[in-house]
């Protein structure tokens, strides 16, 4: 993934507001994260949420850290299996709550976090609310794809498992501006995931859909290439696949169950004989060349869209890489000013009213 487009030399460091409880690796792989990106990227700084003395301690280890994090003392963590209704309920003095609450004071631009994906979209929406103009917000993920890119942005994966035809435009706006300002395409063409090509194919609400995303393309920047096709979102006929949250999100899930398979079968077959270890020792280098392409960990962050502030969601498992990755992605966005052009984007979209008659 390349810089955003438009960056201007930074004046002061980018806050970036952490979750440090949220992962499966717990707070120390958050922590590495955040050293590994300090070392990258001289511009940024952290706000680490959660008990403040055990995060003190481990970031007293790494003095080129310590120099640029400030602690926000939050003893409640909220686990993978504890119910997004229930954490609105209670989680205020939980490190989730801290992080995103951050963001709403405006103390810092954008929040991650390795936690609850429904109970961090909950707690996100509840304090950060929607942007005007959008209904439903959406998850956003790259997806690997065969693109000069590398990657497509695939969006909603999860946020939502309805999405009416108005929706699918907004998220095909958002979904854009993503790719735009992300991705630094200038003009990204957009796909909308259907069981066939056909305009005739497909429910109701796609074919309402499909006419609001073609007539908007002009005034939105970008351009219409029709339905698409589930080999598609790896492919290279889009930039930006649209679809509702359901199907986005298995989409994704079957894509890590395809990758994960794959990789499994690959070292059985490269342990089968003497002459396919060989042959795996002779391949090292395009193997790992491979691995580290195709590795989520580097592209790791869904980014929600569609609320008065950016929050990105961090893989529950992510080591420090995928935390780096995570935290790069965020300060990009952030240092674009990626959320007040995705506001105008989406406003740019609503029917102006007409004034009222004298």
């Amino acid at each position: 993934m390349t810089a955003p487009t438009d960056q201007t030399p930074a004046t002061a460091r980018t806050l970036i507001s952490v979750d440090a409880m949220g992962g499966d690796e717990g707070p120390a792989a958050v922590v590495a994260g955040c050293l590994i990106s300090a070392k990258a990227n001289p511009d940024i700084a952290f706000i680490l949420h959660g008990p403040e003395a055990e995060l003190r301690s481990l970031v007293a280890k790494h003095p080129e850290l310590a120099d640029r994090t400030d602690f926000r003392d939050a003893t409640g963590v909220v686990s993978m299996e504890d119910k997004p209704s229930q954490v609105v309920r209670t989680g205020k003095d939980t490190s989730m709550w801290s992080a995103v609450e951050s963001v709403r004071s405006g103390e810092a631009p954008v929040a991650v976090s390795c936690g609850n994906t429904g109970a961090l979209m909950a707690v996100s929406m509840i304090r950060l609310r929607k942007l005007e103009g959008v209904n439903r917000p959406a998850i956003a993920v790259l997806y690997p794809s065969s693109n000069a890119q590398g990657f497509n942005v695939l969006l909603d994966v999860g946020a939502d498992i309805r999405a009416d035809a108005d929706d699918l435009l907004r998220y095909a706006l958002m979904g854009m501006s993503y790719a735009r300002n992300g991705m630094d395409i200038p003009r990204p063409r957009v796909g909308l995931l259907n069981v066939g090509t056909e305009e005739h194919k497909g429910r109701a609400e796609l074919k309402d859909a499909f006419d609001l995303i073609r007539d908007h393309s002009d005034s939105g920047g970008y351009e219409f290439v029709g339905f698409v096709e589930g080999g598609d979102i790896s492919g290279n006929t889009a930039d930006v696949i649209v679809t509702d949250g359901f199907t986005g999100n298995v989409a994704i899930k079957t894509g890590e169950g395809t990758a994960s398979l794959i990789g499994q079968r690959l070292r059985e077959a490269f342990k089968y004989s003497i002459l396919s270890k060989i042959a795996s020792l002779v391949a090292y280098t395009s193997l790992m060349r491979l691995r580290k392409k195709i590795d989520p960990r580097r592209v790791n962050g869904g980014v929600f869209l569609g609320l008065n502030g950016t929050v990105v969601k961090s893989h529950g498992g992510a080591d420090a890489t995928g935390v780096s990755a995570a935290i790069k992605l965020a300060a990009q966005l952030a240092e674009n000013g990626f959320n007040d052009k995705l506001a105008a984007r989406v406003a740019a979209a609503l029917p102006h009213e007409e004034p009222a008659a004298q």
